[in-house]
C-alpha cells in the first residue's frame, strides 16, 4: 500500500474542520432568515455606494460582496428594484422620519423661551449634519443616479418629510401665537444649510462644525445680515 505524502496529509488536514476539546467538530451556525437579509442589504449598500449607479450594479456584484449565491439574494428579494429601495431609500426614510419626530415634540417636556429657542434650532442643525453625515453616500445615490428613482425618492419622502418639518414647526409658532408664513420655505431653507454644512464636514479636514453650527443657528433666528441703515436725509 503507497503511502500517503506529507503534502496530500497536509492538503487533507487543512480541509478538516476544527474540532473542539472533546474531538467533536464545531456546529456550524446558521445565519437567521432575518440575519441573512440584513447582510444581503448591508452589502447591497456598499455595493451600490461603490459602483454609484443602481442600473449597473447587478445582483451578480451584490452576491460577491454578500459572499452569497445569487439564488440566495432572490430568495429574499424579488428583484434588484427591491433590493435598492430596501436597502438604500427606506434607511434614508427613516433617519428623515426620526428629524421630524424629534421637531414635532420640541416643547413637549417644557415652553420655549428665547434661550431655548436658540438651543433647539442649535441642537436641530447638529443632528441634522450628523444624520446626513452618516447618509450622504446613500443620498447622493439616490438623489444624482436614476432620475427616475430619484423624482420619487424627493416626492414621496424627501419633500414630504420636509413639509412635515414645516408642519411642526407651525404648529408650535400657532402655540405660542407667532405668525409663520414661509415655514415650507423655510424648512427647505434649514435643510439645505445642514446639507452644506455636511458637505463641509466631509471634504473639509479643517472644518470646525461646532462654530459653524452656532453661527448658523444664531443666523437663522436672529439673521445673517445686519441690516443697511438709513440713508440720510439730504439737507
Amino acid at each position: 500500500m503507497t503511502k500517503p505524502s506529507t503534502r496530500t496529509v497536509k492538503a487533507a488536514t487543512s480541509r478538516a474542520p476544527a474540532r473542539s476539546a472533546d474531538g467533536t467538530p464545531p456546529v456550524r451556525r446558521r445565519l437567521t432568515a432575518e440575519a441573512r437579509k440584513s447582510s444581503i442589504l448591508a452589502a447591497a449598500r456598499r455595493a451600490f455606494s461603490e459602483t454609484g449607479d443602481m442600473s449597473g450594479t447587478t445582483i451578480k456584484v451584490i452576491a460577491e460582496h454578500s459572499g452569497i449565491s445569487e439564488g440566495v439574494i432572490y430568495r429574499h428579494f424579488e428583484s434588484k428594484d427591491q433590493l435598492f429601495y430596501e436597502a438604500v431609500v427606506e434607511p434614508l426614510k427613516k433617519a428623515i422620519d426620526d428629524l421630524v419626530a424629534a421637531t414635532e415634540v420640541v416643547d413637549r417636556d417644557q415652553p420655549l423661551t428665547p434661550e431655548r429657542q436658540l438651543e433647539t434650532m442649535t441642537g436641530l442643525y447638529r443632528q441634522l449634519t450628523s444624520t446626513l453625515e452618516e447618509i450622504l453616500p446613500l443620498l447622493g445615490l439616490v438623489l444624482f443616479g436614476d432620475p427616475k428613482v430619484a423624482k420619487r425618492f424627493y416626492r414621496e419622502n424627501f419633500a414630504v418629510a420636509m413639509d412635515r418639518l414645516a408642519e411642526a414647526w407651525r404648529a408650535v409658532e400657532d402655540r405660542y401665537g407667532i405668525p409663520f408664513e414661509s415655514s415650507d420655505i423655510s424648512a427647505r431653507a434649514v435643510m439645505g444649510i445642514a446639507l452644506m454644512l455636511a458637505l463641509e464636514k466631509q471634504h473639509t479636514k479643517q472644518f470646525d462644525r461646532d462654530r459653524a453650527v452656532a453661527l448658523i443657528s444664531e443666523g437663522t433666528l436672529r439673521g445673517f445680515f445686519p441690516p443697511m441703515p438709513p440713508e440720510r436725509a439730504e439737507p
